[in-house]
């Protein structure tokens, strides 16, 4: 629970602090992220786990954190997520395997808050 806590505390301190410098390029580039995840051709829980599979592939941790906190909240399940884990590391190979730990602490932490 502290784990999900504390980078929820630290990324939305950081995010008001970035947006409050009012660069328009950096707006602009978090008004787009938000965006790409919004409903489309895709829906958002479609994106939700691309966003989840790219980052870790990308060994992004934060990135990984962000979206398994939006899986949380849109309710995925456990065999939803492995799976999601699973093309993750078939894609990125052995060098992922680090970060599926760190990922399937945090998803622990998740469900426990």
């Amino acid at each position: 629970m502290e784990l999900v806590n504390d980078f929820n505390e630290y990324r939305a301190k950081m995010n008001e602090r970035i947006l409050g410098a009012d660069n328009k390029v950096i707006k602009r580039i978090f008004n787009l992220d938000t965006n790409a995840f919004a409903d489309g051709a895709l829906d958002s829980k479609t994106k939700e786990l691309l966003g989840l599979t790219c980052s870790m592939v990308l060994r992004c941790d934060d990135c990984v954190k962000y979206h398994l906190g939006k899986c949380y909240e849109m309710k995925f399940t456990d065999e939803q997520i492995f799976e999601a884990f699973a093309i993750a590391n078939l894609i990125g190979g052995t060098i992922v395997i680090p970060h599926l730990r760190r990922a399937t602490e945090y998803w622990d932490s998740l469900k426990l808050s």
